[in-house]
Formats: structure tokens, C-alpha cells, sequence
């Protein structure tokens, strides 16, 4: 009896040290594997950055730079034709010299190249002679190509960009005269546009700051009186003044662009974003804009990481993962985005437009800086590859702004009044920032 006692003790001694080896194996296989994935996802990181940087550096900014430069007239032309012709002749859109603005302003504070400060000096140098209304305060819509005004009435959507490019201006070079004027044309949205009554902003005003009802941005009806598209903009535009200001009061208003998105814009049961909007925020549209959903995704996360409120992140962020998601219905096998769906009819607009795509990698890459799901980051790189084989133009430079859902390129302007370097060099530069923090936090394990 004692003999098989022992017997049995000593299979069972046999039977745990095997045991304890297999735990010890499969700890270390995992161990090994957690480390070949991690440095597996950190490889297609550093490719993507790679590859936008080489894209921003080799081909999108030396396009404009090279073509849009006006030395007749100053600043830059109003217009580039898909067939490249330059239209010398053509008004100079406000839209399209604040996001010029904008770019060459954050290219330089991200890269060093004193080529796009002088670039974004000219362009501040212009908007501040031409654009900026001395006496009704603002920013005209549009000059001729003289840089005399050709539409000076006050438009959210407009003057907001003008807020976002002096802030990087002032950003990227500490000027004091562009901050002064991205904070006065603050207070005339506070004093004029604000809707002291249902909140949220108006959207046209004379020049004088009386509100006109002109449609702008694609609203359909009067009683379209809110837009999700001035609104994120705005929330964008004060994202950035604050980044550079951070005053009481600016954090308020920034935070309230937050949760009017929240509690107003993101539709509740589908997560998209309501287009239009009458007074009180009921919906007036039955479109979702793709594109909008995957931009307002990070653009809203970076507002709340802005003001730094714990509680209002962890809000924002589930809003942001549920927003991407709700934009993957326009995901196509490709990589790239459709449009928009109109769901009161099942249309979709198909053709994929360069500045969706763009807004589709950088926001793909945040949804997986959030979560962790590499699913997001192989969305962001599948898009990324669509847009350099179908929309950079590797024959003429510069980026085209559509392709059909057969491959054909689009007819538009690959520069004009709504084309700029803006959403593809954003996208870029957020890429070159956010993996280099990614870089900066494996050298560094305490950041």
C-alpha cells in the first residue's frame, strides 16, 4: 500500500511539473507573439508615415507651390482646371486661401522647410490686406483677382477657416497681429451668429452682420437653419484658437460645440451625423454624409482631449468609436469611401472624393489609437493604398479630386473655391505627428 501511495504521488509530481512547463510554454509563445504583433503593427505604422511624408514633401505641396503662386496679382489664383489650365482671371476664394493658409502654416511647424513659411507668410500677408473687412469686421467670402471684394457677406463656414488658419499661423510662428484677428472675428460669431435662443450658429450674414438667408452650403429649405458642416468647422476652428488661447471663456464655447454635437447632431439610433437642422435641431435631411461621419469622428475627440475634462473624453470617445462605425456602411471592398447615402431612398452617391478619402485614414488611424482594434488601422492603411493608385496624379502633381466607382477620373478643379492642400495635407501631417508619437513612446515609456 505504501509503495503505491508513492507511486501515485510521484505521477502526480510527474503530471504538475508537465503542467507547469506547458503554462510556462504558452506564456512565452504568447509573449512572443504580442511582441511580432506589436512590431508588426508598428512596421505598417512606420510605412504609412513614410509614405504620406514622402507624398506631402514630393508631390502635394511642391504642386502648389509651383502652380497656384499669383506674382501678378499677389497671393495665389483662384482656380486650377482638372486639365491643369490656370484661370488667372478667377475670384479668389476665402475658403480656399484660409486653408491655404492653414496648410502651409502647419507644414512648416511640423517639418522646419522655411520654403512653406515664406509660402504661408504670403498667404497671411494676403488674407490680411484683401480678406479681412477693416470696417465691418470678418472676412469677405471672396475677392477678385485684383484682391478687391467680390462677395462680402459674412458666411459661419468661411469665417471659421479664417479662425483655423491665423490660430496655426499665429501657431506656427507666434504672430500676435493673426491671433488678434482670429479672436475678433470669435467675438463677432459670439455677438452676431450665436443663437442666443436654441444655440448652435447661424449661417450667412451681409456684411454688416445682419443675417441673410442665402443657402450656401447645401441647404434645401429655410427651414434648414443649422448645418452639421458650419458646425464642425466651427468646433474645429475653436479647437485650434483655444490650442493657442486657452482662456475661460474660449474653453466654454469650446465645449459647448462639443456637446451640441452630442446632444444635437449625432443622430441617436444610427450614430451618423444629422446634415441639417432647423432651429430647434430637428433633422430636416435624410442624408448621411460618409465623410463628414469619419471626420466629425476624430476632429470631436480632439476638441475633448482639448479641454481635458476626464468625464467629457470618455463620452466623447465612445462617440467617436460608434461615429467610425457607423461610417464604415460606406467602406468599399477597395479601401476607398463612397459619398453619401440619401436612406429615405436607398441613392448612393458613389464617386470617391478626394477630401473623404483623406478624412477616412486619419480618421480609421485615430478609432485605432482609441480602441486597439487593428481593424481600424487596416481600414485607414486600405484607404490610404486606394488614394495613391487612384487619386494621386503622379504625371502632373498634386492630388485629382474625384474617381468614379469605374476608376475614371473626375472632372473637378484639382484646385478652386471648395480644392485645397487642406484635407490631404492635414492628413498627412496628422500621420507624420501621430506615428512619430508613437515612436516617442516606445523611446520613451514614461510619455
Amino acid at each position: 500500500m505504501y509503495f503505491v501511495i508513492e507511486f501515485i504521488i510521484f505521477d502526480l509530481k510527474k503530471l504538475l511539473f508537465a503542467i507547469v512547463v506547458l503554462i510556462i510554454s504558452f506564456s512565452l509563445n504568447s509573449g512572443c507573439d504580442n511582441i511580432n504583433q506589436k512590431a508588426n503593427v508598428q512596421s505598417k505604422l512606420d510605412q504609412l508615415k513614410s509614405e504620406v511624408q514622402e507624398n506631402i514633401t514630393q508631390n502635394l505641396l511642391p504642386y502648389w507651390s509651383s502652380r497656384m503662386v499669383d506674382d501678378v496679382n499677389g497671393g495665389f489664383y483662384g482656380r486650377i482646371d482638372g486639365q491643369e489650365k490656370v484661370y488667372p482671371d478667377e475670384d479668389k476664394g476665402g475658403i480656399l486661401n484660409a486653408r491655404i493658409l492653414w496648410t502651409y502654416s502647419s507644414a512648416y511647424r511640423v517639418t522646419k522647410d522655411t520654403s512653406y513659411l515664406r509660402l504661408a507668410t504670403r498667404a497671411n500677408d494676403y488674407i490680411m490686406a484683401h480678406f479681412i473687412d477693416s470696417e465691418s469686421g470678418g472676412a469677405y467670402r471672396s475677392v477678385n483677382s485684383k484682391g478687391d471684394p467680390s462677395d462680402t457677406r459674412k458666411q459661419t463656414y468661411t469665417q471659421s477657416f479664417f479662425i483655423y488658419a491665423l490660430s496655426e499661423y499665429h501657431r506656427a510662428t507666434g504672430d500676435t497681429v493673426a491671433l488678434k484677428a482670429a479672436k475678433e472675428i470669435f467675438e463677432l460669431f459670439e455677438k452676431y451668429a450665436l443663437d442666443k435662443e436654441s444655440n448652435g450658429y447661424f449661417e450667412v450674414f451681409f456684411r454688416d452682420w445682419q443675417r441673410s438667408r442665402d443657402k450656401l452650403i447645401g441647404e434645401t429649405t429655410i427651414n434648414d437653419e443649422k448645418t452639421m458642416n458650419t458646425s464642425l468647422h466651427l468646433m474645429e476652428a475653436y479647437a485650434n484658437l483655444y490650442r493657442v488661447w486657452p482662456d475661460k471663456r474660449m474653453e466654454d464655447r469650446l465645449r459647448n460645440m462639443v456637446e451640441i454635437f452630442l446632444d444635437k447632431i449625432i443622430d441617436k439610433k444610427t450614430a451618423h451625423l444629422i446634415n441639417f437642422l432647423d432651429k430647434n435641431w430637428n433633422a430636416t435631411s435624410t442624408i448621411d454624409s460618409y465623410g463628414h461621419d469619419i471626420e466629425s469622428s476624430w476632429l470631436l475627440y480632439e476638441a475633448a482631449h482639448l479641454i481635458g475634462d476626464p468625464a467629457l473624453i470618455a463620452r466623447v470617445k465612445v462617440a467617436s468609436i460608434k461615429i467610425a462605425d457607423a461610417a464604415a456602411e460606406g467602406l468599399q471592398p477597395d479601401g476607398c469611401l463612397v459619398y453619401e447615402k440619401d436612406y429615405s431612398t436607398g441613392h448612393v452617391m458613389t464617386n470617391r472624393s478626394w477630401w473623404a478619402q483623406a478624412e477616412t485614414v486619419v480618421g480609421y488611424l485615430n478609432a485605432y489609437e482609441l480602441s486597439g482594434n487593428e481593424k481600424y488601422l487596416d481600414h485607414s492603411i486600405n484607404c490610404w493604398n486606394y488614394i495613391k493608385n487612384n487619386l494621386v496624379d503622379n504625371k502632373n502633381g498634386g492630388w485629382f479630386s474625384s474617381v468614379s466607382e469605374t476608376g475614371v477620373v473626375g472632372r473637378g478643379n484639382k484646385a478652386g473655391f471648395w480644392t485645397a492642400p487642406y484635407h490631404n495635407g492635414r492628413m498627412c501631417l496628422e500621420l507624420i505627428e501621430r506615428v512619430s508619437a508613437h515612436d516617442n513612446s516606445k523611446s520613451h515609456p514614461d510619455k
